[in-house]
């Protein structure tokens, strides 16, 4: 008789606990640092022969093909474990051309992702630039452009630099809003080249503020290599963006990295020195209300960093596994890890 009731409970409660639960899109979002992905030909019109490639003397297309396929292992890899697609929009940074993001999205690993491209050249004096990839299957572009990041030093002379690179579209049916940062690295020291970053941070409050006058609860994503913290002023005080995630208010920007900081996460080091100077950011109408997912809204926040991508032994253990080093191509990958992000909304029926 016990066995008869207790089977009973379980054929009732089966249908209950299937309807109850709830079906997710899930789409990821990532960023990452190519670390020097430059092909093998001198462009006359940039300084590239600075790039690690080019002082390579014997195998250089061999090399680059590798470094290519690195490359394009790691994002083939980016979001698998729940999403079971790469990402649907990637902003990269560190790339010289559009050739080079096409040669990366048409190795073994990507080309039946069918990703598109837009990129611009930027003025920077070496030709690194910043990019974007999306999954046509998943985004739609409806418009993109760059903004320039004007800036002098002491003696008035242009510091040319990176480009921020703003892509509009639907993701599915949603419109969103990516910016693409590389800001200004710390060379002559953090607090020696700080300005440069907060005005970089400053030309994103009107990138945000252009894209508000038409759509004032506008889902943004800010995404980059910011070569600063998430507790750093360009970010807590020219951004002023919010670690956690109830003081989010409308208008506001959500850094869910910053906690992930605090926690001791790192996408990169550097004189053993843990930084996390890559971050996806978001405005109030990404973040998910009550646990409201009616909408595509930010699930959670990662740093990708498999075994493979860090160094195993010697001076540098635990760094990431880059791809150049004094003495040329290491096998490895980049001295960035890649950052993603789960965006999520409940299925339609």
């Amino acid at each position: 008789m016990k066995q008869l009731l207790t089977f009973l409970l379980v054929i009732f409660l089966i249908p209950n606990t299937l309807f109850s639960q709830k079906k997710y899109e899930i789409r990821t979002a990532a960023f990452y640092n190519l670390e020097n992905l430059f092909d093998t030909e001198n462009d006359t019109l940039i300084n590239d022969e600075a790039s690690p490639i080019m002082e390579i003397k014997e195998n250089r297309e061999v090399i680059y093909q590798q470094k290519v396929n690195n490359m394009a292992k790691v994002i083939s890899e980016i979001g698998l474990a729940e999403s079971n697609n790469s990402p649907v929009i990637l902003g990269v940074a560190e790339v010289e051309n559009r050739k080079v993001l096409e040669d990366l999205v048409q190795t073994d690993f990507l080309k039946d992702k069918n990703y598109s491209i837009i990129h611009y050249d930027s003025p920077d004096l070496r030709g690194i630039d910043v990019g974007f990839l999306y999954q046509p299957a998943f985004f739609k572009p409806t418009h993109h452009e760059t903004f320039e990041l004007r800036l002098w030093d002491e003696k008035s002379i242009r510091i040319y630099t990176r480009d921020q690179l703003l892509v509009s579209g639907y993701l599915n049916d949603e419109l969103v809003h990516i910016i693409v940062n590389h800001w200004p690295s710390r060379r002559g020291g953090e607090e020696a080249s700080r300005n440069k970053r907060e005005k970089a941070a400053y030309l994103n409050t009107q990138i945000i503020e252009k894209i508000r006058e038409n759509e004032p609860n506008a889902k943004i994503i800010i995404m980059g290599d910011f070569n600063d913290d998430p507790t750093n002023a360009s970010l807590k005080q020219v951004l002023k963006t919010k670690a956690s995630k109830t003081a989010v208010l409308e208008g506001d920007i959500y850094n869910p990295t910053e906690e992930m900081f605090k926690q001791g996460q790192n996408t990169l080091a550097y004189r053993d020195n843990l930084n996390l100077f890559d971050q996806i950011l978001i405005t109030a109408s990404l973040v998910a209300k009550k646990n409201d997912y009616s909408t595509f809204k930010m699930y959670k926040t990662m740093v990708f960093n498999p075994n493979y991508l860090t160094t195993q032994t010697g001076n540098y253990k635990g760094y990431p596994f880059r791809s150049f080093s004094r003495t040329g191509f290491t096998g490895g990958y980049s001295d960035h890890y890649p950052i993603y992000m789960y965006l999520i909304r409940e299925k339609k029926d």
